[in-house]
């Protein structure tokens, strides 16, 4: 065991006794200061990939869980270990796990699809495939969706000149807006069903705006994509030829995404009383039959998936464990910072709370939505539903009937704007990296910024008149 290892490894057995006892704190007499390494962390997800490539390559992990102890160990020191460990606990049991589990599942059965065959990329098709994925994402995730048709869609454009562009608008559309109606479509959903919003409720509420998003940015497309088309035509061959038909291998995956869904439907209609304290955490069985169930649908998958399939896909877990990696140094910076938010205008950062807050001492929801979209685009939007969920008060019950505005608000503002920069969402990262080893000149970090800039921002700006005034 390395020096490194028994650091850490001290650090956790240090907390271990005393996780039974922890308590709730007051984020109220908290410092700012402890927010630091959760800012570091992001931070550090934004430019080391930029100023230091290699080095972030091979030690991002290791960076996640330098700033995760920068946070624990302190906090240990200070307030003591009993309320620590809980905190850690909490974050870890309650919606670390639960988070990555659903990911993973979605992950691997939508690896075990592959799609057959060589499209051909006009605007037309393009465009109905990124309809589709936009449907698909609620239905699969955004990370499944995007999985499942980055690359029969970069395959179908190889005879293109320029290619970018259709990248860029699958990672606004289907790797971010079409995950806006369900649970499964994306990660800050999953936290809002976990916290108690019901299943259906974004699908009832941000329809209309969800709707309007896509449907302006499919239109859009197809005019930009179409005048590439005209301007450029296509290479003289075609690098995949056409040598099999289009269709399905490892086609009993959808089934399995059919388990999946099942599984979280069920996770939120059924209601039990039984739940197991793990060291100060309550445990609900529904929860835990939901994550056992996509474990197993996950191995499943990878048992009876032929190596055909996953070698066609150029499965790897590479962007899975990235994820994890960086996620949990996400949940575990977070805490402070969301018990500073929940303390309200009187906390550490009650600047943040009545700048979303009308005189009245009503939320104002056009304000949640920015608030909440603008820091989704570069502090990942899961967190960031949070922070801003607990901040409207944190009650799922009053957040769906009385305040249901503010929460479409935060739900809008955390699915539409992850799309902003590739740090947004975990998608936008995966789809980059893909299309980046076939071969595409993806823009930069803040040139995709400059992108969603002249694209998203000018719709964001009339999603709000429309709906969040």
């Amino acid at each position: 065991m390395t020096g490194k290892m028994k650091f850490i490894a001290l650090c956790v057995l240090a907390l271990c006794p005393a996780w039974a006892f922890a308590a709730e704190f007051d984020g109220g007499v908290l410092s700012p200061l402890w927010g630091v390494p959760f800012a570091g962390l992001l931070l550090s997800i934004a430019l080391m990939p930029l100023l230091a490539p290699s080095f972030w390559h091979h030690h991002y992990g290791k960076v996640s869980a330098c700033w995760a102890l920068a946070f624990l160990v302190p906090f240990a020191a200070v307030y003591g270990a009993s309320l620590a460990g809980g905190q850690l606990v909490h974050a870890l049991i309650a919606e670390y796990i639960p988070f990555i589990i659903l990911l993973t599942a979605l992950f691997v059965v939508a690896g075990g699809i592959h799609v057959r065959g060589n499209l051909h990329g006009a605007p037309g098709l393009n465009t109905s495939i990124l309809a589709i994925g936009a449907v698909l994402a609620s239905l699969m995730g955004t990370t499944g969706a995007s999985m499942l048709l980055i690359r029969p869609l970069i395959r179908a454009n190889d005879n293109r000149k320029h290619r970018a562009h259709v990248v860029v608008f699958f990672i606004f559309i289907v790797s971010n807006a079409g995950g806006s109606l369900t649970p499964l479509g994306d990660p800050p959903l999953f936290l809002g069903f976990l916290k108690g919003v019901d299943f259906f409720w974004t699908a009832v509420n941000i329809f209309p705006d969800t709707l309007t998003l896509v449907g302006i940015l499919l239109a859009l497309f197809y005019a930009m994509d179409t005048w590439y088309y005209r301007k450029e035509g296509v290479l003289p061959v075609d690098p995949t030829p056409d040598t099999a038909r289009v269709g399905f291998d490892g086609a009993f995956n959808f089934i399995l995404l059919l388990g999946i869904v099942c599984f979280v439907l069920l996770s939120g209609i059924w209601k039990s009383s039984i739940t197991f304290d793990v060291f100060g955490t309550a445990v609900g069985l529904p929860g835990i039959v939901r994550d056992v169930g996509l474990i197993a649908i996950a191995l499943l998958s990878l048992k009876l998936t032929a190596a055909k399939v996953h070698a066609a896909n150029q499965f790897g877990w590479d962007p899975m464990i990235e994820v994890a990696k960086l996620f949990a140094g996400i949940f575990l910076t977070i805490i402070p910072v969301i018990a500073m938010l929940k303390a309200g205008t009187d906390g550490p950062f009650g600047a943040v709370v009545r700048a979303v807050t009308r005189a009245d001492g009503q939320p104002d929801p056009a304000m949640y939505f920015w608030a909440t979209g603008l820091l989704s685009s570069f502090l990942d939007n899961a967190p960031t539903y949070l922070v801003f969920f607990n901040t409207a008060g944190g009650d799922p019950q009053a957040l769906m009937t009385t305040y249901a505005h503010t929460l479409a608000a935060i739900s809008a503002g955390a699915v539409f704007m992850g799309a902003n920069s590739y740090i947004g969402n975990a998608p936008n990262l995966m789809v980059k990296a893909i299309a980046e080893s076939r071969g595409v000149k993806m823009p930069s970090f803040f040139g995709y910024m400059v992108w969603s800039g002249c694209i998203l921002v000018p719709i964001f700006i009339l999603l709000t008149f429309l709906f969040f005034r």
